[in-house]
């Protein structure tokens, strides 16, 4: 299996290249030249797995460069209760009768990147020694608040690398800034930047493309990589969880093998559902790919009108993780539907580069339309709809997830449409604990982070998850020990939490 660039498709390199590299020399993104398949009796095959082991399957069909031993060592490592807080390691609630959550936080940090962010270190410094790569890799990583964290997590103290995200001041949760600026380890860093993910990503894209800056690094024996989904490392471990998911239903009965779901997605930067679609180019039966956006529906815009306008209002909105305005993983798709057309996405990113919009043909907002729909919903649609899944059903879901079970409610009323239905649940409500609970129960000003944590775990009697339980301790200690209730990173990290 080889990769082409969106943006010139003559180029060619094996999966290994593809991954430490993380994005292609002319700017544009790695893609498979081909899609791989898998049939129904493959999937059978997979429902008596474990989630390692499902995974190496796929994996096997992708990174072809890699043994079999190589790609085991890689999803044993990654996908254990040593990593995961469940055994399961993508963990499937059912919400109401046929429709799902597939809960993808079971994680070392709480959120739906930790599936993908715990084996790219193991990806990365296998490719980079089958390569014969023998310089220090400096991970460049932009971050709308998880990403952050799970990249800081999964490359601590991991050898050969260093790793520097990049996260809006002001556009993360305090739990996701608390997460980040805490993080241990030898080799990490961490920058706030004034203004928005867009700023972070097109800052991290320069710098990728800057030859001024390659040559420096070459010089002092240093190159970069990336660990957001821009890198296909990043995506296809992505790929893995819908098709697992799948499986799962398909061994406990939910659905008979061949059933087509729906499978509903919040998304700002296109990767996590742009993984179910390749889940399906696959071979997996899907009806309809779902796509939940917040106010920032740029992406519900683009879907039902072909037309890519990033000339609008930035709101920072309850759910950060989607306050994007320019959807990275959009490029690999349009480089499928246009049969891999790669002077057509330079011409259609260039546009966007230069005036902030582009609009594509006829033909590919056919299949736009016919793949996908799309919704969004504000922060006021969003609370609602976590107080109604709280006192409807006992459940309780971040602020990401609550977008795309009311965009979903909001497609079954528009078409009627009554197939089974996975929605992807992206982060632990203990993530956006203010949020949730004012969602919840209304106003908790006078309580601060970790006394919002608490009282969420009375209202949801959900175990408050080990890794924020703690930093919850640790900060306390910490409090204690000086006999202050303010604090902040700089002080933090002169006492050793970070």
């Amino acid at each position: 299996m080889y990769y082409k660039s969106t943006r010139n498709s003559d180029v060619r390199v094996d999966s290994a290249t593809a991954i430490t590299q993380g994005i292609s020399a002319d700017g544009g993104l790695f893609v498979p030249e081909s899609v791989p398949k898998l049939t129904l009796d493959e999937i059978k095959y997979l429902a008596g797995l474990n989630y390692s082991c499902r995974a190496a399957y796929i994996f096997k069909k992708y990174l072809t460069d890699f043994t079999d031993a190589e790609i085991q060592y890689c999803t044993d490592s990654a996908y254990s209760t040593k990593n995961f807080e469940t055994e399961s390691i993508a963990e499937i609630s059912q919400l109401f009768d046929g429709t799902y959550m597939i809960e993808l936080w079971h994680g070392p940090t709480c959120a739906f990147k930790d599936m993908a962010l715990q084996i790219l270190p193991y990806f990365l410094t296998t490719s980079a020694k089958k390569i014969n790569i023998d310089k220090k890799i400096i991970i460049l990583v932009a971050t709308s608040g998880d990403t952050g964290k799970a990249a800081l997590e999964g490359f601590k103290d991991v050898e050969g690398t260093q790793i520097l995200v990049f996260y809006p001041e002001d556009g993360v949760s305090p739990m996701q800034k608390r997460q980040m600026t805490t993080q241990e380890g030898s080799n990490v860093g961490v920058c706030a930047v004034k203004g928005n993910f867009d700023d972070c990503q097109n800052g991290v894209k320069s710098i990728f493309t800057d030859a001024e800056i390659k040559e420096k690094m070459n010089a002092a024996g240093l190159m970069f990589s990336s660990a957001n989904s821009i890198n296909w490392g990043r995506l296809v471990p992505q790929i893995v969880y819908y098709i697992s998911s799948y499986a799962s239903l398909a061994e406990c009965g939910e659905i008979s093998l061949g059933d087509k779901i729906n499978i509903v997605v919040p998304t700002g930067n296109f990767g996590n559902i742009l993984a179910a679609y390749y889940a399906k180019l696959m071979g997996l039966p899907v009806n309809k790919l779902i796509c939940a956006s917040n106010i920032n529906k740029v992406l519900t815009d683009f879907i039902e009108t072909g037309i890519y306008d990033r000339n609008r209002k930035f709101y920072a909105t309850c759910s950060p993780s989607m306050d994007i305005l320019i959807s990275s993983n959009l490029e690999r798709l349009l480089y499928i539907l246009t049969g891999q057309d790669d002077a057509q996405i330079r011409e259609w990113f260039g546009r966007l580069a230069s005036t902030g919009r582009y609009e594509v043909n006829d033909e590919v907002k056919n299949v736009l339309r016919e793949e996908f729909f799309a919704g969004y919903c504000d922060d006021d649609q969003t609370k609602k709809t976590i107080r109604e899944i709280y006192e409807k059903y006992s459940y309780t879901c971040d602020t990401h997830t609550a977008v795309a079970v009311k965009v979903y409610e909001d497609y079954k009323n528009k078409t009627g449409d009554m197939t089974k239905t996975l929605i992807a649940s992206t982060a632990s409500p203990y993530k956006f604990s203010s949020s949730v609970l004012e969602a919840i129960e209304g106003s908790n000003s006078e309580l601060d982070e970790y006394e919002m944590v608490d009282r969420l775990a009375e209202l949801s009697k959900l175990p408050i998850p080990s890794s924020l339980a703690e930093l919850k301790n640790k900060e306390r200690i910490f409090k204690d020990s000086i006999g202050k209730a303010e604090m902040n990173d700089y002080v933090l990290k002169d006492f050793g939490i970070i």
